[in-house]
């Protein structure tokens, strides 16, 4: 080994030197956490369970990960029988682990909540979608861009062709828009990625309320590489991103890392200012030389332009108070229900053999 040392629990490859790396580097099985944040998914569920297992057993027979990989399901406050698929899995897998939440705090909580809970059995995580959409075949190279040393691997769509029309040229144009207001994202990028366990310690530094996760893990600083895949059609099921959330999403993020918004406002508040003393100094002029203008459809115009603008600059300035309200307050993002995996099996849970494949089980209700 030429007086390399390895640590006991290591926290991935990017604590070894360069020369500890190259000699040791094919030896080092990680243990992964795939993280599956999961809101209202019974159709499409089971068959995820499925596939990650398949892979999850591939990559230990590859000597890619350890042995004591799992995979971990967040229930975000599921209405269908969510979390009694995973419950039941977990009975049946001991590799299946789950996490409930006790209401729906929406997916960048979920995916929080996954990864704070799963850091401490892992030297690395991924997060997924559990709709499959997102190719799970390229976990196999975020695993081997990690034993390479990176902290960080970003999943990026190749094409989107199984999108629909709509839903391709909105994401386009989030990301223009991110891009014009000056924020740091991945093209592409949504938050199907790799963390090592130090970088997901460095995440849960960051305090806010409303985290933005891709535009938050570019500001971590690590090391970081890029894996492209193609999107693939769901399945089963349907979005749980609907135009208003993903309008919504695409707001928080914009208010979340740029003050852009308001200084456009400002510039055209100011332009509105000029233009309005220019047309003031010319109808000035007109009654100067005696000319009247009646000019009631253009002032009544004006006066609803100037007056939308108005009413659009306070509402973008409600959305930054609110943000600060939330901030102020101190709020948790999330209420845990129930830990399979960190905490004591609870007594109302049956502590009876695990069921057969479609059979009837116990599982806790909130």
């Amino acid at each position: 080994m030429s007086g390399c040392s390895v640590p006991k629990s290591p926290r991935g490859p990017s604590i070894y030197t360069k020369s500890c790396r190259r000699e040791e580097g094919d030896m080092f099985e990680p243990t992964l956490a795939i993280v599956v944040p999961c809101y209202n998914e019974e159709e499409v569920l089971p068959e995820t369970i499925r596939r990650l297992r398949e892979l999850r057993e591939q990559l230990i027979e590859e000597q890619l990960i350890s042995s004591n990989s799992a995979l971990l399901f967040v229930d975000d406050g599921s209405c269908d029988d969510t979390w009694k698929i995973i419950y039941k899995a977990s009975l049946r897998h001991p590799e299946v682990k789950g996490l409930k939440l006790a209401h729906n705090a929406g997916h960048q909580n979920a995916l929080l909540a996954g990864l704070f809970a799963a850091k401490r059995h892992a030297d690395c995580l991924i997060s997924i979608d559990a709709d499959l959409q997102d190719d799970v075949a390229a976990i196999r190279e975020f695993v081997q861009k990690f034993r390479e040393g990176y902290d960080i691997v970003y999943g990026v769509r190749r094409r989107r062709d199984a999108d629909t029309w709509f839903k391709r040229h909105t994401a386009q144009g989030f990301y223009r828009l991110m891009k014009a207001f000056g924020v740091d994202i991945v093209y592409n990028h949504a938050d199907y990625r790799l963390m090592s366990r130090r970088a997901v310690d460095a995440l849960e530094q960051f305090g806010e309320v409303n985290l933005f996760l891709r535009g938050i893990v570019p500001l971590l600083g690590f090391r970081s590489a890029t894996v492209y895949y193609d999107r693939k059609e769901r399945p089963a099921g349907k979005t749980k991103y609907p135009l208003k959330k993903m309008i919504a999403f695409a707001l928080d993020g914009v208010t979340s890392f740029s003050v852009t918004p308001i200084r456009f406002i400002s510039l055209v508040g100011f332009l509105s200012f000029v233009v309005s003393l220019m047309f003031g100094a010319y109808f000035l002029f007109l009654k100067w030389v005696g000319h009247t203008e009646t000019g009631w459809t253009s002032l009544i115009t004006s006066i609803w332009l100037l007056g939308g603008l108005q009413l659009m600059a306070l509402g973008l300035i409600g959305e930054y108070i609110g943000k600060i309200y939330k901030e102020t307050k101190r709020r948790p993002r999330y209420i845990i229900d129930l830990d399979l995996w960190n905490w004591p099996l609870p007594q109302r849970l049956s502590p009876a053999a695990p069921p057969e494949e479609g059979g009837a089980a116990e599982w806790p209700r909130s």
